[in-house]
């Protein structure tokens, strides 16, 4: 059925345009969503108990960062690969594989008690479920036909929104009211769910071992090397000073070989693995840009909020993710009439509105005082939210519209890898903008103190006598200060994402209209 629709799809006959998908299909479409909510999901679930579980398997801060790490670079460097591994193994095979190797690394990280054990629970984790995230736009645009595809991109944009929002919320009160394990132990009842559906909702492929004997081994291996040793270079960059450490000089070697080695394969291989050509179409090079700018926007924003919250107003996680839930709210307020809106408004309006709101929810949180808590973000939440469904949309819409039904894997694959790359480009960024800031505004607000000033002296005293001294009153004073220090600095970041956020809109001028000439009937 999915060879007849495709080609029917392909002449634009009307037969095409009024076959609706069966039972099957949807079953189909609901595996690749709620296994794209599941990859997406324990990315960021992990984090909330990320202090507890260093605390317990006798992992230091900076290595505790690694189960994070791990996840994400095994994730990013097999989204890409995903076309080229679903074409060897067929897409059922290759999800089947995928969720029980997904089930078993999450069981390992679960019974971990060692750092070792837990990285590599965490880097199969990342490998299994980076192939589910862009194989559920490939289900879509495979298994339904053009015009029921926006319900189904509209299932799928909501499970990626939701996935990184509802984690820290799972994940902060599977930690503070059962165990930290929980957080992994939870995937095996979703796992065995998900199984169900793709035996039932997939059609058996034969795997085409001859994608092994004539693959685009060049491209593969830079594809590993490149996309890995860029994504440690910019999550470790700050933490090891940039070029001036000898780690981030070799990660910055390795990409290069790693991407000229993609390049040649490009060029030379009969079959790359990647059919990076498809940048030179103008609305998909498009919707690709536009997706890095968003992946920076997006997890830029859900970095700084949990920190603010953390730091300044003592929130545990379960508290910062019932903030970061908030952000989740305008997906199922507007899951209904998605496929409607994806129809009716141009892309260039939606996604244009859908930046400038993202940048607005930044511009509505440069006010923040030692005083404010989860409810001053509340207003910021809900505005980033419609922005992300708006741009998210629209823009996973055109990632399959703008390419042949034959091209949605790799055209998939290249507009998440973007998307994630884009997150990594503003993490690096933050932490490495952040620490400056702080650093100016504490030297700043030192440079006013004169020790001769009489208000001084009369508030450190009053300190004193509240210390048990001098040496308290000036250790609180130090304390004052940093946080302070700490807030403008989450101002000044909130302003600038807002005005990078900003620079992004004239994007949309390079957006091309959806198809309009379809009807959305789901019967």
């Amino acid at each position: 059925m999915t060879a007849e629709l495709a080609s029917n799809s392909a002449s634009g006959t009307p037969t095409a345009e009024r076959r609706n998908a069966d039972v099957t299909a949807w079953i189909a479409v609901a595996a690749g969503a709620l296994g794209a909510m599941l990859a997406t999901l324990d990315i960021s679930i992990v984090n909330s108990a990320l202090p507890v579980i260093q605390g317990e398997i006798g992992a230091s801060g900076t290595e505790g960062t690694w189960i994070a790490t791990a996840f994400l670079v095994a994730e990013i460097v097999v989204i890409p690969l995903s076309a080229w591994l679903e074409r060897l193994f067929g897409l059922r095979n290759l999800l089947i594989i995928a969720v029980s190797a997904f089930t078993g690394f999450s069981i390992l990280c679960g019974m971990a008690t060692d750092l070792t054990t837990m990285i590599i629970g965490r880097t199969g984790q990342g490998f299994m479920g980076g192939a589910l995230i862009p194989t559920a736009m490939t289900i879509v645009a495979k298994r339904l036909p053009p015009h029921q595809q926006p319900i189904g991109m509209a299932l799928f944009g909501m499970t990626v929104i939701l996935g990184p929002v509802m984690g820290p919320l799972i994940g902060g009160w599977l930690t503070e009211n059962l165990s930290w394990h929980y957080a992994f132990f939870v995937n095996v009842p979703i796992c065995a769910v998900l199984l169900l559906l793709l035996f039932v909702g997939l059609p058996h492929e034969e795997p085409k071992w001859e994608y092994l004997t004539d693959a685009d081994w060049a491209g593969i291996a830079g594809l590993i090397l490149g996309l890995g040793a860029l994504t440690v270079l910019l999550e470790e960059g700050h933490r090891e000073e940039w070029f001036e450490s000898a780690l981030i000089r070799w990660l910055a070697l390795i990409a290069v070989i790693g991407f000229a080695s993609l390049i040649y394969g490009q060029l030379n291989a009969s079959k790359p693995v990647l059919k990076l050509r498809l940048l030179l179409n103008r609305q998909f090079g498009s919707v690709a840009v536009m997706a890095l700018a968003l992946g920076m926007v997006m997890y830029g924003s859900t970095y700084v909020i949990p920190q603010f919250l953390a730091i300044i107003s003592d929130y545990n996680a379960f508290q910062t993710g019932l903030v970061i839930f908030w952000m989740g709210i305008p997906a199922f307020v507007l899951m209904p009439i998605l496929p409607f809106m994806i129809r009716r408004l141009h892309i260039r309006i939606a996604v244009g509105v859908g930046m400038l709101l993202m940048a607005a929810s930044c511009f509505v949180s440069i006010s923040l005082t030692a005083e404010s808590g989860g409810a001053v973000f509340i207003e910021s939440q809900l505005i980033r939210g419609v922005g992300m469904i708006l741009s998210m949309m629209f823009l996973n819409q055109a990632t399959v519209a703008s390419v042949a039904n034959t091209d949605a894997g790799d055209a998939s694959g290249i507009f998440n890898a973007a998307r994630n790359l884009g997150g990594s480009f503003a993490l690096a960024g933050l932490a490495s903008f952040q620490d400056q800031r702080i650093w100016h505004h504490s030297r700043r607000m030192e440079e006013t103190l004169n020790a001769n000033s009489v208000s001084l002296q009369i508030y450190l005293d009053e300190l004193a006598k509240s210390f048990g001294g001098m040496e308290g009153a000036m250790s609180m004073l130090g304390r004052t200060i940093q946080r302070d220090a700490f807030i403008m600095t989450y101002n000044d970041v909130f302003l600038v994402m807002g005005v990078l956020t900003l620079m992004t809109v004239p994007l949309v001028i390079f957006l091309k209209p959806l198809p309009k000439n379809v009807s959305l009937s789901m019967h």
